[in-house]
């Protein structure tokens, strides 16, 4: 696969999830239950939550168009804002004045089995990481091809879904090998506030008394002090295709490990505080930059779903939240990724090994940080690459779909994004890291929390001052009501017992038909 037809590029499908916390005005984390006026987080498709109560989950619809993405992505946040009273939504990554671990509020989902699931599962992330570290947010970027793509008369459905799979594991062992380059070009992580590393080993430096950071850093978030997992390191998961992939994947979900087994499905108030005892309760445990995606039915686990149907679509995991922007992200950056993902998929793609993709890992650290120090190397095959060269020639490979995105579309926005992805790698402190963590100093005298508190707060303001669009408003607030009748529904249904249904949900051969005749 070389080219695309410019019918199909015009019709690349992408949606976007945006993690934020909400914060009470004077900057620490909410204590509030997730506003009854957003909806249930469990049946809502446009607005949940994902670890904390306190952390919010705004979701795109899926879109061709892009700016039709971002304008959701605004309505979504305005709707939000003008239903969140005096709080405010974080408008970074790393996160804001937290409390004492045990405190930060776990989400819940209402009394259904599939909602104590989902809370169980985040209980069981809080006692194998802490509550700390699931705080932390971020954006999912997510993309595919249309399924006019994959269509041929002459070939039946198995053999386009199996072409599938090979286009996207191909574009994912790519993703894995280059995903630095954005780490470099959209990392906005450079510091935390203390409170974050409290009672942590790091290697952070002092900027100010509530403010470590790495001079040089792009995105702790995607570093060793980030959402990373020492324990997982022992899985060795390859994406050479689907089948590597998930029995890759099975010894972690199967299998008892100790450690956790020695922590117990239940706590002494014989209340389930895990999914099960092994490495990993669901795949979604599992961190990564970028995960192969088929949308799963109620009830339905994720590799179940990707076995039964193929992939879908790829989600892109290791974007920050842009502060500098009120939704998180903005058309520049999303036309660089859709280019890059483009890339990543057109081009020669070898079969990955362990050894590569601990190289992959190392490269990735690298840069999260100290990407932005003179002179950086990576590791590149059997040689080291100053990462500056490497990114040219990458943003070079870009250039050609670039121009191809443009003319399909009818825009000038993707060859903008490439070049300025390309001036970039020559002036490190014009990419976000680099302002924010000028900005900091010059501004706010070294205090990350003061940074990202002023813009916060002049977000909120600009939603709550900025007259309403009616039509997706009473969508939005339609939708709320919608889904707190289906979430009664789904608490009306059950008819087994939690525990029958843990069992299920848990079992490799458990499937959606299964829990649905049993319910």
């Amino acid at each position: 696969m070389d080219h695309i037809e410019p019918k199909f590029l015009s019709q690349i499908r992408r949606g976007i999830e945006k993690e934020s916390l909400r914060v009470s005005p004077d900057g620490n984390l909410s204590t509030l239950s997730h506003p009854i006026a957003l909806g249930s987080p469990l049946t809502h498709s446009n607005i949940t939550t994902d670890f904390s109560e306190a952390q919010l989950e705004l979701i795109t619809d899926t879109h061709q168009n892009l700016d039709a993405c971002l304008q959701q992505l605004k309505d979504v946040h305005q709707f939000v804002y003008q239903n969140l009273g005096a709080e405010l939504l974080w408008c970074s990554s790393m996160p804001c004045s937290l409390p004492r671990d045990d405190l930060i509020p776990i989400a819940t989902y209402g009394s259904s089995n599939i909602a104590k699931a989902k809370t169980t599962y985040r209980r069981g992330l809080a006692v194998r990481y802490g509550r700390t570290m699931q705080t932390i947010s971020g954006i999912h970027y997510n993309f595919s091809l249309p399924s006019e793509y994959w269509t041929d008369t002459d070939v039946d459905l198995n053999t386009e879904k199996i072409r599938r799979n090979e286009a996207y594991f191909g574009l994912i062992r790519n993703f894995r090998r280059y995903a630095w380059l954005l780490l470099y070009l959209f990392g906005a992580s450079p510091a935390v506030c203390q409170c974050f590393v409290e009672g942590r080993v790091h290697q952070l430096k002092t900027l100010s008394k509530n403010t470590r950071y790495l001079p040089y850093a792009t995105s702790l978030r995607m570093g060793p002090l980030g959402y990373q997992s020492d324990v997982q390191s022992s899985i060795s998961v390859s994406y050479n295709d689907l089948a590597d992939y998930s029995s890759s994947l099975f010894d972690a979900l199967t299998k008892p490990f100790p450690p956790y087994s020695a922590i117990g499905l239940k706590n002494r108030d014989g209340e389930y505080q895990q999914l099960s005892t092994s490495l990993l309760q669901i795949e979604n445990e599992f961190y990564g930059t970028i995960r192969p995606k088929q949308p799963v039915q109620l009830g339905e686990r994720p590799l179940h779903a990707l076995n039964s149907r193929g992939v879908e679509y790829v989600e892109v995991r290791c974007i920050d939240i842009d502060p500098y922007s009120p939704i998180g992200i903005n058309e520049k950056t999303s036309a660089f990724i859709d280019t890059f993902l483009l890339f990543c998929m057109l081009s020669p793609s070898p079969k990955d090994s362990p050894e590569e993709n601990k190289t992959n890992g190392r490269n990735q650290y690298l840069i999260a940080e100290r990407g932005r120090e003179p002179g950086i190397k990576l590791i590149r095959g059997n040689e080291h690459i100053a990462m500056k060269d490497w990114g040219k020639e990458i943003i070079d490979r870009c250039v050609p779909i670039a121009e191809q995105l443009d003319y399909a579309n009818k825009t000038t926005r993707h060859t903008s994004a490439v070049e300025s992805a390309r001036e970039k790698l020559d002036l490190p402190n014009a990419t976000p890291s680099g302002k924010i963590l000028h900005e900091i100093q010059e501004k706010f005298n070294g205090s990350y929390f003061d940074f990202v508190m002023d813009l916060s707060s002049k977000y909120a303001s600009d939603a709550h001052n900025k007259e309403r669009c009616i039509e997706s408003h009473t969508d939005l607030q339609l939708d709320a009501q919608m889904s707190l009748e289906r979430q009664r529904q789904i608490e009306s249904t059950d008819q087994i017992s939690f525990d029958e249904f843990r069992e299920a949900y848990i079992s490799q051969e458990a499937s959606r038909i299964y829990l649905t005749q049993k319910n």
